[in-house]
């Protein structure tokens, strides 16, 4: 018997803002209601749940909502879930996901990404130095923790450094990126930050961790976002086109190199390989990149570790924002990624690059008709990566 073919069948997106009056779980249950009816399906009918990465009572804005949270709240008869921080970064809920169904353990998995990371204000602080100072600190964290770097932009910003250093990129060509995502707000409705965007803006933005400063960072937000996942078969008769799961792809590399920052040491690279092994469509293909920008240095990581561009090249592609506007050679995050639009960890671009492909994304919608998507996320430690597809 072959594996089935596995295709995104429904989506759905809580509210999206800060300091939302709803918990952690009833965002997650509109969203998982929207995805269900977009599926044509009924809560019956769901067999699996995934999400990463699981409930953190250690990190509740990060992550309030478990596996068991939304099987009991829709009262869910499961065959199978998964809800685990270790793997091949955000998509590696939807990746566990596509290998379930490919095995046969269900039929129909809702994948979810909560976050009330807009309303975690001080508590996000305050529980990340209750975790630094532990009198033992394990895994990746023991490698940072010690130098105080607790904060992603810490560490990531030292790739940024070297990029700049081996490869003469500027500041001005990763602000394109930044300046591409708002353009791309600003016809998002859900969108954090609507407002017009200039160089001058960005250049001008307080300095986080050099290169990288506010505007480079995405936005803490308030938000739940569902993709679910079908055997192919089984998601015949929705009214919704069925979007193909073509490729996946992943990498860990355990911790953040950030004491020996260089771009082969981040997975992003891994999880390109891996996609481009497992299909017959290649990057000139995609039709548009819907690609992680927890901070416009991952964007750009992307980039050429998908091989839109070569190692080192990234800069000069986005220069000028030409090729990655919605009407460029590659449309980039056309809803305004996590940098304008919020961040909603990940599974946003899943949600987008979906809406893209069923043409219906309104009037942020990409014109040339588009088939083929890439969707990344994470990058630095741990990414994962798909290729979408409109039969």
């Amino acid at each position: 018997m072959s594996a089935p073919e596995v295709v995104i069948s429904g989506i759905g997106q809580s509210a999206v803002g800060r300091k939302l009056p709803q918990s952690g779980l009833e965002l997650t249950i509109d969203a998982s209601l929207e995805a269900i009816a977009d599926a044509g399906l009924t809560t019956q009918d769901i067999d699996g749940v995934a999400t990463f990465p699981g409930f953190r009572p250690d990190m509740q804005p990060f992550s309030p909502v478990g596996s068991i949270d939304i099987k009991e709240a829709l009262d869910l008869k499961l065959d199978w879930f998964c809800g685990a921080l270790e793997g091949s970064a955000q998509l590696g809920a939807i990746i566990n996901a596509y290998a379930a169904i490919k095995a046969g353990l269900a039929r129909h998995v809702l994948c979810f990404r909560t976050v009330k990371e807009g309303s975690g204000g001080a508590s996000w602080q305050e529980s990340a130095t209750a975790r630094a100072e532990r009198v033992r600190v394990g895994g990746e964290f023991q490698y940072i923790f010690p130098y105080d770097a607790i904060s992603a932009t810490n560490w990531l910003s030292l790739y940024a450094q070297r990029h700049f250093s081996l490869y003469g990129t500027t500041r001005e060509q990763l602000g394109q990126i930044a300046l591409t995502a708002r353009r791309g707000a600003m016809d998002n409705p859900k969108a954090l930050f609507r407002d017009p965007m200039t160089m001058d803006d960005y250049l001008s933005a307080r300095m986080i961790s050099s290169p990288l400063g506010l505007l480079d960072c995405d936005a803490p937000t308030d938000a739940s976002t569902v993709i679910i996942l079908s055997a192919a078969d089984a998601a015949a008769g929705s009214a919704k086109p069925a979007i193909r799961i073509d490729s996946v792809g992943g990498g860990i590399h355990g911790r953040a190199g950030w004491d020996q920052a260089d771009m082969p040491d981040m997975a992003a690279f891994d999880a390109g390989r891996m996609l481009w092994s497992r299909t017959d469509y290649k990057p000139e293909d995609v039709d548009l990149a819907l690609l992680y920008d927890g901070f416009s240095f991952l964007a750009m990581t992307w980039l050429e570790a998908l091989g839109f561009c070569g190692r080192g090249e990234g800069g000069a592609f986005v220069e000028g924002g030409h090729r990655i506007a919605r009407d460029g050679a590659l449309p980039l995050n056309p809803h305004g990624g996590q940098l304008s639009g919020g961040r909603t960890h990940g599974f946003g671009f899943v949600h987008e690059a979906v809406l893209q492909l069923r043409g219906e994304a309104g009037a942020r919608q990409v014109a040339k008709n588009p088939q083929v998507a890439a969707v990344s996320n994470g990058g630095g430690p741990m990414a994962g990566a798909m290729l979408l597809v409109r039969d």
